[in-house]
């Protein structure tokens, strides 16, 4: 039936009613699918007040797939003690039977079988009992029968368990007469025509009312990434402290700058594969500077600046090795060694934020390619307690507050901090950049004054976006996983309140 004999019939058996009818019962009673019922009602309410419809949400019980097919055949316990005769069967060939390996657990489980592990060839499945009642199916058949309500609920749980019943939520409308009401439909005139209005005609027909609050068609626009608006963020800040932005157009870095140039030593577990992604082809550096290497080289491997070194063979073709860059501190230390050629030196402010490549496993807050955040200060006099001071401000203009402060160790800070923040989504605190005070090893075979320090730090953009909005797996964040709709329902901007005063803790 169409919309239109659907909603004749709506109209006479309505008015046959007492009070109003269900939309569901109506259906039924037709034999017509129940949308067929919701479009007729719809098609009706929109003539104006012929008819009143409330929508109505009801519960009920319903088969799987799975189910409807075990109140037919009988449950896989049930088809699996059938299937064993009286000799018994191989157990090994009751496996390959459409229900063996459930209904075998079953049926054990219910003590309807046994297993005789001493037979000459191989485990063999015996019947305990003569008979057995399918309760599974019967139920099911209930159910079927529209009967759930006779279910205990432990029974239906055990079916749900078992992925044979659901519970689903059937809506359906009470349908009552309205101010208008007719069991004839006249249509109403949408458009005031330029014959109507000469012939006088509209005086006499009926017009569909303005709907004054519908919403128009949305414009397509583009929509921004979490990542790109919290980056965008984060530059702001940046730049709002007054630091430059970094050059860090090159993803294929040499092991030299990545690693050599951070006084790493050659033989640190980062610098294996298994952490590491190194390239193929070209698969060295063919460039560098020479008069530098060879004072990164003695400091390495003999000591100086204060230092005594690692004491190790330093090795040129080790520090040639290309690969795609772990961390943007290579870009970093590009920046603090040209900034240590020109003369006299300059205090200087440096910042960037571009992706890096880890040969790491995947999980809910690790990524093998992921953003990095790099701060560096360069001046006289500075102290971990500005790099705190710094590393607080910075967070507040983001609207994280709740961080701590770790002590940790890295080969060319000393001494270094781990930045947690609490993410409220995880319930714990969460990593979200490494910090400290370069080593002077690395700094003064650059070129720099003894008397200038450097501060510096490494956040991720990943986790800090996630912190802010409420993402509890990163993998939804980037990735094959990511949900588009959350893209599109990211707000254009974000007014943080703020809750408090700032909660900060410092490592004891």
């Amino acid at each position: 039936m169409a919309d239109g004999p659907v909603a004749e019939v709506l109209l006479r058996q309505l008015e046959a009613a007492d009070g109003g009818l269900d939309s569901a019962d109506l259906a039924a009673k037709l034999g017509v699918d129940h949308q067929a019922v919701v479009g007729a009602v719809k098609s009706l309410q929109a003539l104006g007040e012929i008819i009143e419809a409330e929508l109505r949400s009801t519960k009920r019980w319903e088969l799987t797939a799975e189910g409807e097919e075990m109140a037919q055949e009988g449950s896989h316990e049930a088809r699996v003690f059938r299937s064993i005769p009286q000799e018994g069967l191989a157990q090994s060939e009751l496996m390959q039977l459409p229900s063996g390996k459930v209904g075998f657990s079953k049926a054990m489980s219910n003590k309807w079988i046994r297993v005789d592990k001493s037979a000459a060839d191989g485990p063999r499945v015996f019947r305990v009992v003569d008979s057995v009642e399918d309760e599974v199916q019967r139920q099911l058949q209930l159910v079927q029968g529209g009967q759930a309500e006779k279910l205990g609920e432990k029974e239906r749980s055990e079916l749900r368990k078992r992925k044979l019943l659901t519970e689903v939520t059937l809506k359906t409308y009470w349908v009552s007469k309205g101010s208008a009401f007719s069991t004839s439909i006249s249509k109403q005139e949408t458009e005031l025509s330029p014959e109507m209005i000469s012939s006088g005609s509209w005086r006499d027909r009926p017009f569909k009312p303005y709907n004054f609050l519908a919403h128009g068609v949305l414009p397509d626009s583009g929509h921004l990434h979490p990542l790109l608006k919290v980056r965008t963020q984060f530059r702001q800040i940046f730049l709002e402290m007054g630091f430059t932005e970094m050059p860090t157009d090159n993803f294929i870095e040499s092991s030299f700058w990545n690693f050599d140039a951070l006084f790493q030593p050659q033989q640190h577990p980062a610098r294996d594969q298994h952490d590491t992604f190194f390239l193929r082809d070209p698969a060295e550096a063919l460039q560098l500077p020479m008069d530098y290497v060879h004072r990164v080289k003695r400091t390495h491997s003999q000591g100086g600046y204060g230092s005594q070194g690692y004491k190790y063979a330093w090795k040129l073709e080790e520090a040639r090795k290309n690969l795609l860059r772990t961390h943007t501190t290579s870009a970093s230390a590009r920046a603090l060694y040209r900034l240590a050629q020109k003369k006299p030196f300059t205090p200087a402010k440096y910042f960037s934020i571009d992706r890096v490549f880890r040969n790491e496993t995947l999980d809910a807050t690790h990524l093998a390619e992921f953003h990095q955040i790099e701060g560096v200060v360069a001046d006289h006099g500075l102290t971990l307690g500005h790099l705190m001071g710094i590393l607080r401000e910075f967070f507040t203009k983001l609207g994280i507050t709740q961080l701590r402060f770790k002590p940790a160790y890295n080969p060319y800070t000393e001494p270094s901090m781990e930045v947690f923040s609490y993410h409220q989504g995880l319930k714990k605190w969460v990593e979200v950049g490494n910090s400290g005070l370069f080593r002077p090893e690395m700094l003064l075979p650059m070129g720099l004054p003894e008397n200038v320090s450097v501060i510096a730090w490494g956040l991720s953009l990943e986790r800090p976006t996630m912190i802010k909005y409420g993402i509890n797996n990163i993998r939804e964040l980037v990735g094959h996983k990511v949900n588009l709709q959350m893209v599109y329902d990211g707000p254009l901007c974000r007014l943080d309140a703020e809750l408090g005063p700032p909660q900060t803790q410092g490592a004891a």
